[in-house]
């Protein structure tokens, strides 16, 4: 049994927990958009304008904030225009990044910003400059956010009379990468120029995200924060600046299967999803020294884990199973964006069905749709969104694998605007139970929920035939004495408390 003990100071409320933090992320790439989310109007599967109803619903469930498109490495070889029009005139091109499949253009930007508007959430678009010009994507935000002018009146054309007054805007996607091979250097004068011809147009203010670092590369984030973030006259050409990391056990040649794995398999993904908090903690330094008074937000617009696609699936389509350790490693990583929030604001889990660490699983054809254990996360997260987060004291313990650390509990706490208080906390031991002294300072502890993500073995899976496997449960056994809060946290879990 691990014992831990933890203090959350209820009445020293700190900053806002932004909702945006909870965002998603769906790209061209295997079947998140075709066959996913998109089955299109004529589908048997129950849809509105070609969107999957009950994924639709899912979502609307969780109330995701926003929706990052089209990629990824799709972006930077995207052209807006082959998606705008009808669509039996679209062109049809190769998706050289994802399978090689060929792209139909179906899903374009009337469609995309049409699903936004059915999920009630904020679209993020992800602008082209590893291959497309400024003035391309200057286009492409007049398209969508202007009154007047021609591009207003050729979306009105198109179907589309008022602007989507689109906010989210990425300026390129993982430019040192495949968005272009850049040295930062050449990424930050690319910035320049591109932000320069992203404008604003009345009532549309923009966030623009520049290209931030892949991982660790803390010498990216110091020479785009110094070379781009500002024009010659101090003024702001990105409001965000974005982060990629993926906790990716074994190789890019070689990755570990989603299941089975051993104990060393589990321990990999605590520790290296708990290196996620090292890599913030660095690029915070470098931002803080540009920018004291944080006004350009951390933006980890993709993060999640990445396995070996599922046995006899197309390699290029990224799809893969998840178990509790994927539960127990998106409470991880939210906790770190969570203990982070004055400087992260944004962030898309990857991504959204059918690919990596997705919140759904759809069977092939527009068959049946199933939940991950990924998805009751979310749900268990929804109390923190725009909260203020509270102080939590742990003495919790760290771990060690492979030459990295990671606390064998982790927990985050808030204060909402109705006076309630949520605890969210995981257990990162697969094998032992945590036993648990919370402590509420500076209130009394009256608990009104008490719910728990567990599974029955750890490399138990959400199937189409059993797609409540793994779910969200009521926690038994919590007991409250004299402002004192006792419980136990299973062995590789989640949990939420809720008080009054």
């Amino acid at each position: 049994m691990i014992s831990t003990r933890l203090t959350v100071h209820a009445a020293e409320p700190g900053p806002v927990i932004d909702r945006h933090i909870f965002g998603h992320f769906a790209e061209h790439l295997g079947r998140c958009i075709y066959d996913g989310l998109w089955v299109g109007e004529d589908s048997k599967v129950p849809n509105v304008r070609g969107w999957r109803s009950d994924l639709v619903a899912a979502l609307k469930q969780i109330r995701i904030p926003n929706l990052r498109w089209p990629g990824g490495c799709y972006a930077d070889d995207y052209h807006w225009r082959d998606g705008i029009g009808p669509r039996e005139k679209r062109p049809r091109r190769v998706n050289a990044h994802w399978g090689g499949v060929v792209e139909s253009n179906a899903v374009g930007t009337h469609e995309f910003l049409d699903l936004c508007e059915q999920l009630g959430c904020e679209p993020y678009l992800a602008g082209n400059v590893g291959s497309g010009t400024p003035r391309e994507l200057r286009e492409w935000v007049e398209y969508c956010n202007a009154d007047a002018g021609m591009l207003a009146e050729e979306r009105a054309a198109n179907g589309r009379r008022e602007p989507w007054k689109v906010r989210l805007w990425g300026i390129g996607n993982e430019n040192w990468g495949c968005g272009g091979n850049m040295t930062p250097e050449q990424y930050a004068a690319e910035l320049r120029r591109f932000s320069t011809y992203t404008r604003d147009f009345p009532g549309a203010p923009l966030l623009r995200v520049g290209c931030g670092a892949n991982a660790d590369d803390f010498r990216w984030t110091d020479v785009v924060m110094r070379d781009g973030a500002k024009n010659t006259f101090g003024h702001a050409l990105m409001q965000g600046l974005s982060l990629h990391y993926y906790t990716l056990p074994g190789t890019w040649a070689k990755k570990h299967p989603a299941t089975p794995f051993d104990e060393s398999g589990w321990k990999s993904v605590m520790a290296l999803g708990w290196k996620m908090d090292a890599i913030i903690r660095g690029h915070r330094a470098v931002m803080d020294r540009y920018d004291p008074a944080g006004n350009v937000g951390m933006v980890v617009d993709e993060w999640g884990a990445w396995y070996e696609v599922e046995p006899g699936t197309n390699p290029g389509f990224l799809y893969q199973q998840q178990t509790v350790r994927d539960a127990v490693l998106a409470a991880l990583t939210l906790n770190i964006f969570i203990n982070h929030c004055e400087r992260v604001r944004i962030a898309n889990l990857a991504q959204t069905v059918n690919v990596l660490q997705a919140v759904a699983l759809t069977e092939e054809g527009g068959g049946r749709l199933v939940l991950t254990p990924t998805f009751d996360v979310f749900g268990l997260y929804l109390p923190h969104y725009d909260a203020r987060r509270l102080p939590v004291h742990s003495d919790a313990a760290l771990r060690q694998h492979d030459g990295l650390s990671y606390p064998v509990v982790s927990a985050t706490a808030s204060l909402a605007a109705d006076g309630s208080v949520t605890v969210t906390l995981c257990n990162t031991d697969g094998t032992a139970p945590a036993a648990i002294a919370l402590t509420l300072a500076g209130r009394a502890a009256s608990l009104r929920a008490a719910k728990v993500i567990v599974a029955p073995e750890l490399t138990a899976c959400n199937t189409f035939d059993r797609p409540r496997t793994i779910d969200t449960r009521n926690l038994d056994g919590v007991q409250v004495k004299n402002g004192e809060v006792a419980l136990t946290l299973p062995p590789g879990s989640v949990a939420s408390l809720h008080f009054a």
